[in-house]
């Protein structure tokens, strides 16, 4: 199978999510990714570790460093400017979440990459975008949930929650991969680079915008209800006898169905259930209900019940339930990689998108710490001596 980047080489500058897991994805593409990070290890590398101790390299470290080479480089200093210079002449794209101030300090802002390569692509991920009164602010996936309406919305009797998983940072990172690709088909076309920019806020609100549009358009001023839908149902987290389970009814063949399944059939002409608004506004009423049924029965009982009528539903599973699931096994999604420390392997999350004529699959580990500072320095040209004296002043 053929890797659709092959030839494209990708300089990652990120930190964190955003930015660094853009770069996963070009890498899991095809393409040559240099994981470049501070000489003792950028602070993304030991979040989450997986050792007893809480030391070592963490899992989102692995995660996102996936098929990437990693090199160490202090941009901060004369000769490190140098080393990032060289690089980009042999670049094609540059990802970075770092804020503008950051990046104009270390050459990496757009003018600069210019000057150095006509062509290079610049991906910048921020918290708000470059523009507006926000846009010097700093902040992480949490603020693009609070500041979008989300962790309202996700909330009940006033109190917001915001989303254990940063879908927010995920969200950007691939709208970033999108717009890299784009730039690239674009340079293909033209011959010219240009600058790729995402935010979290931009994210957040994509996900948002059903939600933002009704309330300019209606004056709404709708308030959270955790897992309760408020556009169709029953669609809601029940209890069951041993657990707990998703339903989500939404359109009337589905409502149809739930009615038959539970026996009550009349609310099918019933004016308050009419449509799936009106289902959303009275759901309170069909979730007392199904909280009656779903208590009655073991949520292995509910889901075949529910299964057997075609109706959306799921169980509520721990992190643990997941993994001993069978259906995660038999897609394949998790790929047990050998690590430095954990050589029994980790499971590592391959890109969820197959492809019939494009390889996709993860093809090595995340790279140790500086694992190939020395091979690339010699590829741009520094002898073993340069290379020792730059590691002895601490710039690789």
């Amino acid at each position: 199978m053929s890797n659709v980047l092959s030839g494209i080489r990708v300089l990652d500058f990120g930190r964190y999510i955003a930015g660094p897991y853009c770069a996963t994805v070009l890498a899991d593409l095809g393409a040559e990714v240099i994981r470049i990070e501070k000489i003792d290890g950028s602070e993304d590398r030991y979040l989450t570790p997986l050792t007893e101790d809480q030391t070592g390299d963490g899992a989102l470290f692995l995660q996102i460093g996936q098929n990437k080479q990693g090199m160490t480089l202090n941009p901060m200093k004369p000769e490190g400017r140098e080393v990032v210079q060289r690089l980009v002449k042999t670049a094609d794209v540059v990802v970075a979440n770092l804020p503008i101030e950051t990046l104009e300090a270390m050459g990496l802002d757009y003018e600069s990459l210019k000057a150095v390569k006509e062509d290079i692509i610049l991906t910048h991920a921020s918290v708000f975008g470059d523009d507006g009164p926000y846009k010097n602010r700093v902040g992480f996936d949490g603020l693009g949930q609070a500041m979008s309406g989300a962790m309202y919305m996700s909330g009940e009797n006033g109190e917001p929650r915001k989303l254990y998983g940063p879908w927010v940072d995920f969200t950007t990172a691939m709208m970033g991969a999108v717009g890299t690709m784009a730039a690239l088909k674009h340079r293909d076309q033209t011959g010219e680079g240009q600058l790729v920019g995402t935010s979290l806020f931009g994210s957040a609100v994509l996900i948002s915008s059903v939600t933002l549009m009704e309330q300019a358009m209606l004056n709404i001023n709708r308030v959270g209800t955790a897992n309760r839908g408020q556009n169709a149902g029953p669609a809601d987290t029940f209890k069951t006898k041993d657990g707990w389970v998703l339903v989500q009814s939404i359109g009337l063949p589905l409502f149809e169905r739930w009615t038959k399944l539970i026996g009550e059939e009349h609310w099918l002409t019933d004016p308050r259930f009419k449509t799936d608004q009106d289902r959303g506004d009275n759901n309170h009423i069909l979730s007392e209900r199904m909280s009656e049924w779903c208590l009655e029965r073991t949520t292995k009982d509910a889901i075949a019940e529910m299964d057997a009528v075609r109706l959306p539903c799921g169980p509520v599973m721990t992190p643990q339930e997941t993994l001993d699931d069978p259906h995660l096994a038999a897609m394949g999604l998790l790929k047990n990689v050998p690590y430095p420390g954990f050589e029994d392997g980790v499971p590592v999350t391959e890109l969820p998108i197959k492809m019939s004529k494009t390889d996709t699959k993860l093809k090595h580990r995340a790279p140790t710490l500086g694992e190939h500072t020395d091979s690339i320095m010699e590829s741009l040209g520094y002898s073993a001596e340069e290379i020792a004296d730059l590691k002895s002043k601490r710039v690789v």
